[in-house]
């Protein structure tokens, strides 16, 4: 447990590190004389560079363990906050973001399988990944208006070193502070070797059990679902890109920071909502697509409502669609496909993650890229029209499957 506690401190340093660039980014780009295509090809970029990222890291992981890919993980985005707080031309930040995308695709993957393995059972997994989602939630409602505040006292330069430092020492300090359970024995080691091991002295760790029953065969699993992550990302990436680039002065950047924040609040209060678990996730899923969707269109649209409001809806259907989905995906991929399904949730997020910014800031000038975002959430819920294989095997008085996190 104390590992679990330590490993909780050291992602949430990590996620207020993140989340306090995002109303940065965008003024630092402007402030270096990049165009808003370039910027929106600046924040792609690094989205584009978590797919080799991520498919490295699910082999590394398994193999070598998790706490030396943390600590390099942290440590080396550190090292590029402090290179980029040095950065003087556009193309440089592209080049360091870019590297920044695969340095930090390690991370989640390796905090997600520690956190699995400290698990003693079913139900403490669930617990452990509870918490994990909680950290990501708390420091994204904090740290952009921080970040914003730390960048309007002090300027670009300094903040992106201070939290390069802050980066740097944390993922120094996680050598010591993670400690790693042993990585469990396959089969093939349990029943080979000198004398062999008997069942009885093979370790008494009751297995996990399959909380849903595989629906769909391989051969159906309906892949038009990953659509979903696709435009999601896309709509956050695109969120992500226009948001900053609104601010003009240190007072606007700090109100960008604390729009920021209003996001994560909302996404809060849905999913403090416990009792939405119990009803089907294709259904939640739909519905909070739909509610995102609508937001969207009342910002592009400029609807009489204050755009806090607009943007507090937005973090709500975020707090409904990411639980719904990955209970949808693991509805549909049955016991066998969880790997492979979580796998390419990932590389689809990161996709949409690459697209938004880089068509947002193609489009901006003729279209609202808000605008873009509701099209492209109204084309994903087009193309996941109502079918029996999304409500096959769901029982909503049984107990859900833990979240993977978001």
């Amino acid at each position: 447990m104390r590992t679990a506690i330590w490993l909780y401190l050291f992602l949430f340093v990590a996620f207020f590190d993140l989340h306090a660039q995002y109303p940065m980014l965008t003024p630092f780009a402007i402030s270096l004389g990049a165009a808003p295509s370039f910027i929106g090809l600046v924040m792609g970029m690094y989205s584009l560079t978590h797919l080799p990222g991520n498919l490295l890291a699910g082999y590394g992981v398994d193999r070598f363990g998790s706490r030396l890919f943390i600590a390099a993980s942290l440590a080396g985005a550190g090292i590029l906050l402090l290179l980029q707080s040095r950065v003087t031309d556009p193309w440089h930040l592209l080049y360091i973001r870019s590297a920044s995308g695969f340095v930090l695709a390690f991370l989640s993957p390796a905090c997600l399988s520690l956190l699995a393995r400290l698990a003693k059972n079913h139900f403490h997994q669930g617990k452990l990944m509870a918490g994990n989602g909680l950290v990501h939630t708390i420091a994204s409602v904090v740290s952009p208006a921080a970040g914003a505040w730390l960048a309007a006292k002090i300027g670009f330069t300094e903040s992106f070193a201070i939290l390069g430092w802050i980066l740097l020492a944390t993922g120094v300090s996680s050598l010591w502070f993670v400690r790693e359970p042993e990585l469990p024995q396959t089969a093939a080691e349990e029943g080979s070797g000198s004398g062999g091991v008997s069942r009885a002295a093979a370790p008494k760790t009751a297995p996990l059990p399959d909380p849903v029953q595989a629906p769909a065969s391989p051969e159906k699993f309906p892949w038009t679902v990953f659509l979903l992550p696709v435009s999601i990302s896309c709509a956050q990436g695109i969120l992500a890109f226009e948001l900053p680039l609104r601010a003009t002065s240190s007072d606007e950047l700090m109100t960008t920071g604390l729009l920021f924040s209003i996001v994560s609040l909302g996404a809060l209060s849905t999913l403090g909502m416990l009792f939405l678990q119990r009803y089907l996730p294709y259904a939640r899923s739909v519905a909070g697509v739909l509610l995102m969707a609508l937001a969207y269109y009342g910002l592009a649209a400029g609807w009489p409502v204050p755009m806090m409001a607009l943007l507090f809806v937005v973090g709500m259907a975020k707090g409904i669609v990411f639980p719904a989905m990955t209970s949808f995906l693991l509805q549909l991929s049955g016991p066998s496909r969880f790997g492979r399904t979580f796998s390419f949730m990932s590389i689809a997020s990161s996709v949409g993650a690459f697209l938004g910014p880089v068509a947002a800031g193609a489009v901006r000038d003729r279209l609202s890229p808000f605008f873009l975002s509701f099209a492209v959430l109204m084309a994903a819920l087009t193309v996941l029209m109502p079918r029996a294989i999304y409500a096959k095997g769901w029982d909503g008085s049984a107990d859900t499957p833990p979240a993977a996190g978001h």
